[in-house]
């Protein structure tokens, strides 16, 4: 979960990672189309503070190829519930946080900073694009906005922690 606020993946493509998909030398997580709810590979930039809490990860003794294994048995992720269960735990209720919420807090904060282009942050949240033609012209653009931005809401989440200024937004509960 400490991971989840940095990154803009779906729980289920970081509950799913695994090590062979992680570069730390060009600071990368390269996640397999098969993974990816369009069906298409996806890079994603990692911040400072992502490499940091995945090098303390790699520390622990491990067994297997998964960042994040099941408690019972190694040869498997933790469940698509274990975040949502940890939540609760925390004294999150259902209607106030879920484990796919960190996404759309995370597109909230980086759209509402007015920081990024639009397209880069759509390319960070691995929508596609529909238009095949326009598509076709962006299979690799916005890639350095998108490391920036990485880094930039990394940042922002560590400046949280310790007070700094909060950027409002206003949601409205679907009933």
């Amino acid at each position: 979960m400490r991971i989840a606020p940095h990154v803009f993946l779906r729980p289920g493509e970081l509950r799913q990672a695994k090590w062979n998909e992680i570069d730390f030398v060009d600071k990368v997580w390269r996640v397999p189309a098969e993974r990816m709810k369009m069906k298409q590979a996806h890079a994603v930039p990692l911040s400072r503070q992502v490499r940091y809490l995945w090098q303390e990860l790699r520390s622990l003794p491990r067994t297997n190829e998964c960042l994040f294994p099941a408690l019972y048995t190694t040869q498997r992720p933790i469940s698509d519930n274990t975040m949502n269960v940890a939540l609760r735990r925390l004294g999150f209720d259902h209607d106030e946080m879920t484990s796919h919420g960190f996404r759309a807090m995370v597109s909230t904060l980086v759209n509402k900073s007015g920081l990024w282009h639009p397209d880069a942050i759509e390319r960070a949240l691995a929508h596609g694009e529909r238009d095949r033609v326009r598509a076709a012209y962006h299979r690799g653009a916005h890639w350095e906005e998108r490391v920036r931005m990485a880094q930039w809401r990394s940042d922002y989440l560590d400046q949280l922690r310790v007070g700094g200024t909060i950027i409002e937004a206003k949601f409205n509960k679907r009933g």
